[in-house]
């Protein structure tokens, strides 16, 4: 099972928006050196939305090839067309992935039955360990507990990313599931939270800029230390407010160019960070000791 503080990695780009094959080695090499567990390669944060299914392909192959067996590669592979999906899914399994994570399908807002039978036929077409992800502010559809509850018998359907931030209901999950999936939380403000009740570890944007901060902080949660927990998390609660205000990931990327990571490019139609966030992202960054 991977476990542990699981990174959203951004996709650092050149100013014309073709990737930036250098500043991704070197956001790598500073996760591997930071104790980060996992990285999840062009999932959402990684822009997958705006790349070309050649590119979205050669970035996870490039993530794998540079982690080479260190830690886990977790591949965003979903799509809103299940054709796509599977497609995607099926290049990652031959890349190397260990894993594969699938955003429920945005904008076409299937019923239950229907995301029931799109991760259903995914898992089915490419025997790969797959990982669920519901994030209902960002695709307009809910997959419900009772879906996920469905899900958990296909066999290679291994977890669920749950980016609900609704602690109720992902600890109903997880006591539901009785060991059957691994819930991740996908809510850095809540994590410590759905931790502490039994998830397995936090799919990150925060990890981006704070690796070790918040390696520290899932292992301390995972192994019941609420005290430390509680207190990593409050170094960390800025950031994780503060990296979302503006749409994800329009102030991450922002951050990790000014620690001087990566350049400021983004795609469009996302635009750089306003600079009118600027000095409140920066506070942030200070409040929890990414910049002195």
């Amino acid at each position: 099972m991977i476990t542990g503080s699981l990174v959203a990695l951004v996709t650092p780009m050149h100013a014309d928006g073709s990737i930036h094959w250098e500043h991704l080695d070197a956001l790598v090499d500073f996760h591997l050196e930071n104790g980060t567990d996992g990285i999840v390669a062009v999932g959402t944060t990684g822009e997958s939305a705006t790349l070309a299914p050649e590119e979205h392909c050669q970035a996870i192959g490039h993530i794998i090839k540079r982690v080479n067996g260190r830690i886990a590669v977790i591949a965003g592979t979903g799509a809103n067309s299940t054709r796509e999906a599977i497609e995607l899914t099926a290049e990652a399994h031959k890349l190397g992935a260990d894993a594969c994570l699938l955003v429920v399908p945005y904008y076409n807002k299937p019923t239950q039955e229907g995301l029931y039978r799109h991760y259903k036929a995914i898992a089915e077409a490419v025997p790969v360990d797959q990982i669920l992800y519901n994030v209902p502010g960002r695709t307009a559809c809910d997959m419900s507990n009772e879906t996920v509850l469905r899900l958990a018998d296909v066999p290679n359907i291994v977890g669920i990313k749950d980016a609900t931030g609704d602690i109720p209901r992902g600890i109903e999950l997880i006591e539901s599931l009785q060991g059957r999936l691994a819930v991740y939380s996908g809510d850095d403000a809540t994590a410590a939270e759905l931790m502490l009740a039994g998830a397995k570890g936090n799919i990150s944007v925060t990890a981006n800029i704070a690796p070790k901060a918040m390696a520290d902080l899932c292992r301390a949660a995972m192994a019941g230390d609420r005290d430390e927990a509680a207190r990593l998390n409050e170094l960390l609660m800025p950031l994780n407010h503060k990296l979302f205000v503006e749409a994800n990931p329009i102030p991450v990327k922002w951050a990790l160019h000014r620690m001087g990571l990566i350049g400021e490019a983004i795609r469009l139609p996302l635009t750089p960070l306003d600079v009118k966030f600027q000095g409140v992202v920066e506070d942030a960054m200070r409040a929890s000791g990414v910049l002195n």
